[in-house]
């Protein structure tokens, strides 16, 4: 599953978004089926398939417990994930404190990110880009850089 592209979408006041065709074919949920929403990095909302939610769970169980950062992120992410079904029409609900935490209302923008979406406030998402204008090369060269 790649996950890519930019949406526009309108959030309404049930708080309910529809997932563009071409995501939800990538995503392979049927209707009824089940998506994660949790807190993204950048006060964006992730949204992760129930399949690559495990997957996420397992890469964070090979990190040490003990470790304060680790502790702190696994409670803060898995405490306000929510499991949320696709609709007839497509669309999720997203939990109120999770719109709130990233300021979504009225037009929010839809990513597909790999192995999850994201989804953000539009004023946030057009201030990130705003700020990292000019500096994908820098960016893809950290992001590319060996480890170890």
């Amino acid at each position: 599953m790649l996950l890519t592209g930019t949406y526009s979408r309108s959030l309404d006041e049930k708080l309910r978004v529809a997932i563009p065709k071409p995501l939800r074919l990538a995503l392979a949920c049927p209707q009824g089926g089940a998506l994660y929403v949790a807190p993204g990095t950048d006060e964006s909302l992730v949204v992760y398939t129930e399949e690559a939610f495990a997957e996420l769970a397992r890469r964070l169980a090979q990190s040490s417990p003990t470790e304060g950062h680790v502790r702190a992120f696994t409670r803060l992410f898995y405490a306000r994930a929510q499991r949320v079904a696709l609709d007839r029409q497509g669309r999720i609900r997203i939990p109120a404190e999770l719109a709130q935490l990233a300021g979504l209302r009225g037009t929010v923008i839809l990513l597909g990110v790999q192995d999850h979406l994201e989804l953000w406030a539009e004023q946030r998402w057009r201030t990130y880009l705003e700020e990292k204008r000019g500096q994908f090369d820098q960016i893809a060269e950290a992001a590319f850089r060996p480890v170890g």
